[in-house]
């Protein structure tokens, strides 16, 4: 049993250090940070969506930008579309699943806001038609996703593409770099004195 739990910590240890020498993936880090922070300068927004453990996951996200990350600070707006249940409920009996997050960003996403999209797979319809929604509004899309990128490929202005088709890996990964961002939109917005 103990070599399976190494083999474990080992895969995600070495898709971690992969992500070093990974250019592509950090500059798109970086600018997401930069059109997050620009986002919130014009008192904008950070929305974030995905299904199970990558809701879960944007929930967790969302709350270290509204609450706090490292050190006191004001809140900034950041949400997880998915909790409010009575919406998500009402939308998905009397329109579709797929039109859960879709509304919400016709509701509440504004032009240079921001829209993180959490998709294994990038093929979530429901965060697919969330991004195609963002894209007309004029928001910044950002896909975090798996290997190929899927259908979200196309359709994100920054694709955070975790090279592997190992789920639970690739969301490991997610929060690693959704975590990174947190960190350096907190330093940016509120440097230390």
């Amino acid at each position: 049993m103990k070599d399976f739990i190494q083999s474990k910590i080992k895969t995600s240890v070495d898709l971690k250090t992969s992500l070093l020498s990974n250019d592509a993936i950090l500059t798109a880090i970086e600018n997401i940070v930069k059109d997050s922070v620009s986002a919130y300068k014009r008192d904008g927004k950070v929305l974030w969506c995905g299904n199970g453990g990558s809701a879960a996951d944007a929930q967790h996200l969302a709350a270290e930008l509204s609450g706090r990350f490292y050190y006191d600070r004001p809140p900034l707006f950041s949400e997880a579309l998915h909790v409010n249940t009575s919406y998500t409920t009402a939308v998905a009996n009397d329109y579709s699943y797929d039109e859960i997050y879709a509304r919400l960003v016709k509701a509440m996403g504004r032009k240079g806001d921001v829209l993180i999209g959490l998709s294994t797979s990038g093929n979530s319809g429901n965060v697919v038609k969330a991004l195609q929604v963002a894209n007309d509004i004029g928001m910044v899309t950002v896909g975090f996703t798996g290997e190929t990128g899927g259908k979200m490929k196309d359709l994100c202005k920054y694709l955070v593409n975790i090279p592997s088709k190992d789920t639970p890996r690739i969301q490991e990964c997610h929060m690693l770099l959704g975590h990174t961002i947190c960190e350096l939109v907190e330093m940016e917005l509120f440097p230390k004195k």
